[in-house]
């Protein structure tokens, strides 16, 4: 059985990355043997995945000849027929992901744009729907920074996402998010739009080099602000980092100490700036325009509507959703799936 699972493929993979681990001197490269084992991981859970569902192919010709007389057996066979359903549809989603740095973690970034304390409220409710994202795929979420709005909501927000193709399913919700409701910060009850950004970079390894002068570094501490036990307000343990060449800012504050503050900036800015190489390559591809722009009208990705209608729709595929509350609740695979598609039909057109 091949197709989305292309279990030969995977297979032939596994035996020459077997080999490799074999080799007395595999160890010698720590790097690049970390690198390989993880591949195996993934390569392994694929395989794991088809074996599965055959098993659930199986259960489900049992069930099948059965379920037309035993009520109890019919219910079984519509359940198993749903997860079948859900594993091939993961299976699709992962043969679209091909790219250089998709199998890797992920380091995103939330930025409230126009809109005011709306923006800012939106900018937490996005934050929001991509931890129960993360939390329903199984994935580890670290909330790396937060800046509080002035009223409500997040100013920004900065997290860490760990998992099996983190970056490459998170790098197509990046862009500018637009939300259309009637606002609850305005007594008058009138209709608000706001906006809100979504960044969204590789986390990287070590055997990737950056290129990052301390010259070219401007480092501030000041006093956390958030959540994160005795040390917040007490010693200017948060770090803001600076790439003055490309003026990229970072912040890290959860963490315990100023110094681990650093490391963890340190980390999120070499995947920033590794980012905005791979952006200087692929000027010209018409999903990345989104993350240039102003984060306000015209430039959206994403629009959600919930006044004078109920409305989740993408602009860029046109896919669209009524179900408001299950997207902004992380409900958001058809959405991923359909850009992966619609991505890949524009390379190959």
């Amino acid at each position: 059985m091949g197709g989305f699972f292309d279990a030969p493929g995977k297979q032939a993979q596994l035996d020459k990355l077997e080999a490799q681990v074999s080799d007395p001197d595999f160890w010698n490269d720590s790097d690049k043997a970390q690198k390989v084992m993880g591949t195996r991981s993934r390569i392994e859970k694929a395989l794991q995945q088809q074996k599965d569902f055959e098993t659930g192919v199986s259960d489900a010709e049992v069930l099948f000849e059965y379920a037309a007389e035993d009520a109890d057996s019919a219910t079984e066979l519509e359940a198993l027929i749903g997860k079948l359903d859900e594993q091939v549809s993961e299976a699709e989603t992962q043969s679209l992901l091909s790219g250089e740095t998709d199998a890797n973690n992920a380091i995103c970034s939330l930025q409230a744009g126009a809109g005011g304390t709306d923006a800012q409220d939106f900018c937490q409710m996005l934050l929001r729907m991509y931890l129960r994202w993360a939390e329903r795929k199984g994935f580890k979420v670290e909330v790396l920074d937060e800046q509080s709005g002035s009223e409500a909501g997040l100013k920004s927000a900065t997290f860490r996402v760990e998992g099996d193709y983190a970056y490459g399913l998170l790098s197509t919700e990046a862009g500018v998010h637009r939300l259309v409701r009637i606002s609850p910060f305005n007594s008058g009850g009138s209709r608000e739009t706001s906006f809100a950004s979504m960044f969204v970079s590789p986390e990287i390894d070590e055997n990737i080099e950056v290129d990052i002068q301390e010259k070219d570094l401007r480092i501030d501490t000041y006093r956390s602000s958030g959540a994160g036990g005795q040390h917040v307000n007490v010693t200017d343990s948060a770090v803001r980092i600076t790439h003055i060449p490309t003026n990229t800012v970072v912040t890290c504050q959860n963490q315990r100490s100023q110094l681990q503050n650093r490391v963890v900036a340190m980390n999120v800015l070499r995947s920033k700036l590794y980012e905005l190489e791979l952006e200087k390559r692929r000027a010209n591809a018409a999903e990345h325009e989104a993350t240039k722009m102003d984060i306000s009208f015209g430039s959206q990705i994403r629009n959600y509507v919930l006044h004078p209608y109920r409305l989740v729709k993408d602009t860029r595929t046109k896919f669209e959703l009524t179900d408001v509350e299950a997207v902004l609740d992380g409900e958001i695979d058809e959405f991923i799936k359909e850009f992966l598609i619609f991505r890949k039909a524009a390379i190959s057109a």
